[in-house]
């Protein structure tokens, strides 16, 4: 079928499952996102949020536009069932790509894929941009989706990470962190650590990944000087938020509407002092000081979304995967 403006590739879960891309592919992809961003040619308005009063569901609506693609995307998100258990919960995300210079459609997509790789990707340049010189242990916390992913990333900014510690509970996603990392880098050895504060207080760089019921929650005292503490989504503390001696953010705004549970008893949050686009732009520098401890919050920006979505497209189409769907018509 040729293509035309009424016609909509449609790619799939296992579409893009059966899709390689490299971690540094991913990492530059990212990058590239947010540099074009704080160059001013992109767009990422803030998201649109829908939740009921009993809180059982969320939903999301966002728009964006990458100036150095030349495309506009719409990611749309929804859960339902928060008070559930992760596996009672179910969770669709979309996002839908469309060309700016030829005005056609490019692709509609299932987004975990795209999620489940830009997060990490964003936590490592975050721990690049924010780590002390020559960090040599990281801790993550959390065997969800975004911890095992978490360190093969981390290896990709940082080689010369020595130690890669792990705090985790549960067996199948402890094995599925050592596979991931096996896959990625066979020669890395990982250490499961029980004793919470101490691998804290040894780590220069802290990933915090795990979910909303975890009972971890690294205090700012246990965090040596040149810590760096990136929150993704749960096991820190309020404390290493508002003892920093610096505050990054991928988006201050955005740390403001989904960071509501590390404000203090009066909602409030400290002030940013960088966001992520400035710093990996080289406009700024998110670390000033060696001894400093940094806390920074990972939240996704749709611009990362939208560039890593249109680069799966693009393998995509070159693999001739996808249906064609005459949406339009």
């Amino acid at each position: 079928m040729d293509r035309d403006d009424t016609t909509l590739r449609v790619l799939s879960t296992s579409d893009l499952a059966g899709l390689d891309i490299t971690l540094a592919d991913v990492v530059d992809t990212v990058e590239q996102a947010y540099r074009t961003l704080a160059a001013g040619l992109s767009d990422n308005p803030r998201k649109l949020t829908v939740k009921p009063a009993d809180g059982h569901s969320v939903s999301y609506a966002m728009l964006g536009r990458d100036g150095s693609r030349d495309i506009v995307a719409v990611k749309t998100s929804y859960k339902n069932g928060l008070h559930d258990s992760r596996e009672r919960q179910h969770y669709y995300t979309t996002l839908t790509i469309y060309d700016d210079v030829t005005g056609l459609p490019v692709a509609m997509m299932d987004c975990s894929r795209i999620g489940s790789l830009r997060t990490p990707a964003v936590s490592a340049l975050l721990a690049r941009e924010c780590a002390a010189p020559d960090p040599r242990t990281a801790l993550v916390i959390g065997t969800g989706t975004q911890g095992r992913l978490a360190l093969p990333f981390l290896l990709t900014t940082l080689p010369g990470l020595e130690r890669l510690l792990l705090s985790g509970t549960h067996p199948d996603g402890i094995a599925a962190v050592r596979a991931e990392l096996a896959r990625h880098f066979p020669d890395r050895e990982l250490e499961l650590v029980t004793d919470l504060r101490s691998a804290a207080a040894d780590a220069d760089i802290v990933i915090a990944t795990a979910g909303g019921h975890t009972p971890a929650a690294v205090e700012a005292e246990w965090l040596k000087p040149g810590a760096v503490s990136i929150l993704v989504g749960h096991g820190l503390a309020p404390s290493t938020l508002h003892r920093a001696d610096r505050v990054i953010a991928t988006s201050e705004a955005q740390m403001h509407v989904t960071g509501t549970d590390m404000a203090d008893a009066d909602g409030t949050f400290p002030a940013v002092d960088l966001e992520l686009p400035a710093a990996v732009s080289g406009a700024a520098t998110a670390r000033t000081s060696p001894d400093q401890r940094i806390f920074a919050y990972n939240s996704g920006l749709v611009v990362t979304d939208i560039a890593l979505g249109h680069r799966f497209a693009q393998l995509a189409a070159a693999q001739h995967l996808g249906t064609e769907v005459a949406l339009w018509r």
